[in-house]
């Protein structure tokens, strides 16, 4: 087993629960959680989507609201200027080119206005069962640290991530990273001392 298989391995020992923190019902919430969640907190977007979807939770619904009613609602998520913009054209591409279902095909998904790589990755995966691994701040960083990938984009670190992690891992691996990432891999302060995979650490033993 190779360095990569062990670190997997770990990975899996560690979170075997891991599973997307954002709440939703549908593809279509989960689309909107998703857009709403960059570079803002996944406990911030809950509390935001909880109130938004009690009136506005499909695409119909969504596009009854003015940009500036729909920037009220997400105002504490950050960047509401542009997420309540994506978040308008998406819907109405689903509503215009879909019927108003959220399509479950990867490439149709990325041609929604406002969505992008990391976005169509999740709901492909999270929502439809797609294999995909979405390069989030979280991912990029331990997977980069932990010698899994070595890139400066998330585009690229998602392909060598492909390279290395079996297919039917994708999706489970990018929750791990994510998990590792919030409970040990810190930004700032990275809890190297008790990681268990510290031995098998590009980052830890350079450091």
């Amino acid at each position: 087993m190779n360095t990569n298989d062990e670190i997997l391995k770990e990975l899996a020992r560690l979170y075997p629960d891991a599973r997307p923190a954002l709440q939703f019902k549908t593809p279509y919430e989960l689309l909107v959680a998703v857009i709403l969640s960059a570079q803002c907190t996944d406990e911030r977007v809950n509390k935001v989507t909880a109130e938004l979807f009690k009136k506005h939770n499909s695409p119909a619904t969504m596009l009854e609201l003015t940009q500036e009613e729909l920037e009220k609602y997400i105002f504490s998520c950050g960047f509401y200027h542009n997420k309540a913009a994506h978040i308008l054209s998406a819907s109405r591409d689903i509503v215009e080119k879909f019927g108003g279902e959220v399509p479950s095909d990867f490439d149709k998904l990325k041609s929604l206005a406002g969505v992008g790589q990391k976005t169509a990755n999740v709901v492909w995966s999270v929502a439809f069962g797609g294999d995909a691994i979405a390069v989030d701040t979280h991912v990029f960083r331990v997977s980069n640290r932990l010698g899994l990938a070595e890139a400066n984009t998330p585009f690229k670190v998602e392909e060598q991530l492909k390279q290395v992690i079996p297919q039917s891992d994708w999706s489970k691996a990018h929750h791990w990273l994510i998990y590792h990432g919030r409970r040990v891999c810190h930004s700032q302060r990275p809890d190297c001392i008790n990681c268990t995979l510290k031995d098998k650490c590009k980052f830890y033993s350079e450091k």
